[in-house]
């Protein structure tokens, strides 16, 4: 079920949200796990028996850990419940690349192939499991204690707005809130005007600049040249901004409505200097989580610096293989780790001496080679369309007239331009005095009531009139 469908927008979320406030505090969370439950049933049936059970093993064996007193026996339970939600992970995420990988090599040596089934993909797997993950660690290290009950585990992994595609938020961070929250005017405010935003950002931009971005790159790379080939990658970097951020908004937003207060997930990550900014404002929630539960434990900057630059490198290497079973994904996963030490190593202190809009620029091209890999099915397409991207001998090349036609779209070029000046604005001083200046006029109660109404009303009318097109993160 998506956030941007009317199945949404006009049953389930009017439904929910009456009955969540029509019901007494005590009794809200209850309307919470069943929402959630029937929100993932919704679009995983086959799954939620599954993903139950391992809920009730996880919380029992958590239990046990904590309760236990011999350090030894603490750790057992400790590894046995990572070991169980890592296999989960990697049973359902990435035994068909492996059988895949394992055939072709065999075919090389001629011998016969794996027959295996092919295992489907749980929706939200990457992600839940991540919170399981944090819940596990958090409790061995002690630094919080397991929920009392069962279902506000429950709640805590299947939060229907953050359980399918993030933001990956650590128990510590939402513990106390599972039981004592607020939820005031001002947070229901809030939390609609935030939804009201994600949600144009997905279906007026994401989705427009996207028919941009795939008919780029379902053209055979042979036949774009340079410019279409900048025009694709560009538009794809905005396509998959604007939809993952505008998931995220909408998130956010319906999590402030119950009285959740998340935090954010992402930060005008392309007016970053250096790529080490830009994970600082890209998929917040990843790079803390993969910082706390990878990075640190490896070591983190204590150790040579050689063995620091092998963490992280080692730290994007995951990431890559995290967000897919592919090799491009992993290509994409080992650029970041580099581009991040070149950063460690002398581009951070090189990049002093630049202008800042030469770094930003700098740092959005790499970004936009990466995207190239992570957009691409294969690593071999991947490399062509890059080359395509710096042969100038192309700029005259003919293009296919499917390519040709999008130049006459009024409606596409202008949200392209629009969403690329909302994009690099912050980076302007400009932009930041004027949010301080004008903050009594935007921050007033009329005026975001008023900003509620025209955002949906344009929203709602785009959602209503378009075809069905998922978030780019269910895939994850």
């Amino acid at each position: 079920m998506l956030f941007s469908s009317p199945l949404f927008l006009f049953l389930f979320a009017p439904i929910f949200f009456t009955i969540y406030f029509l019901t007494i505090k005590k009794h809200r969370n209850l309307v919470i796990l069943l929402g959630s439950l029937f929100f993932y049933a919704w679009g995983g049936p086959s799954f939620v028996g599954i993903l139950l059970l391992s809920l009730l093993v996880d919380w029992h064996i958590v239990n046990l850990m904590k309760n236990s007193k011999d350090g030894r026996i603490k750790k057992f339970y400790f590894i046995i419940a990572l070991l169980i939600n890592l296999l989960l992970l990697i049973y359902f995420k990435y035994v068909n690349f492996f059988i895949s990988n394992m055939n072709d090599i065999l075919n090389l040596i001629h011998i016969q192939e794996i027959t295996w089934p092919n295992v489907i993909l749980p929706i939200g797997i990457s992600f839940i499991v991540f919170h399981k993950i944090s819940y596990i660690i958090e409790i061995y290290r002690g630094e919080k204690e397991p929920t009392e009950k069962l279902s506000d585990y429950i709640i805590y992994i299947m939060l229907f707005p953050m359980a399918i595609a993030g933001p990956i938020i650590k128990y510590k961070d939402i513990s106390d809130q599972l039981t004592n929250r607020e939820s005031s005017f001002d947070d229901i405010l809030y939390g609609v005007l935030r939804f009201s935003i994600g949600l144009f950002k997905k279906v007026w931009i994401a989705d427009n600049v996207a028919i941009v971005a795939n008919e780029v790159f379902s053209v055979p790379t042979n036949e774009i040249n340079i410019v279409f080939s900048w025009i694709g990658v560009i538009c794809y970097s905005l396509q998959i901004y604007y939809d993952f951020s505008g998931y995220a908004d909408m998130a956010i937003g319906l999590s402030r409505i119950m009285g959740f207060k998340v935090s954010e997930n992402f930060n005008s990550p392309y007016i970053s200097q250096n790529i080490t900014e830009f994970w600082r404002r890209w998929h917040i929630s990843l790079s803390s989580w993969m910082k706390n539960y990878i990075y640190i434990p490896l070591g983190g900057n204590r150790k040579s610096k050689v063995r620091n630059y092998f963490n992280l490198w080692s730290v994007f290497l995951i990431s890559g293989l995290w967000h897919g079973a592919s090799w491009t994904f992993i290509v994409w996963g080992i650029l970041h780790g580099l581009f991040i030490v070149f950063d460690k190593l002398f581009w951070l202190k090189v990049s002093l001496k630049i202008p800042k809009w030469i770094n930003i620029l700098i740092t959005y091209v790499l970004v936009l080679v990466a995207w190239v890999f992570f957009r691409s099915s294969t690593i071999e397409s991947a490399l062509q369309y890059l080359k395509k991207m710096f042969d100038f001998s192309t700029i005259y090349q003919e293009v296919p007239n499917s390519l040709k036609s999008l130049e006459f779209s009024n409606v596409i070029f202008f949200i392209i331009i629009f969403s690329i000046i909302i994009t690099f604005l912050p980076s302007f001083v400009q932009y930041k005095t004027g949010l301080i200046k004008y903050n009594h006029i935007f921050g007033s109660t009329f005026i975001k009531m008023i900003c509620i109404l025209v955002i949906l009303l344009l929203s709602i009318t785009k959602c209503v009139t378009s075809s069905f097109s998922p978030f780019i993160y269910f895939q994850f």
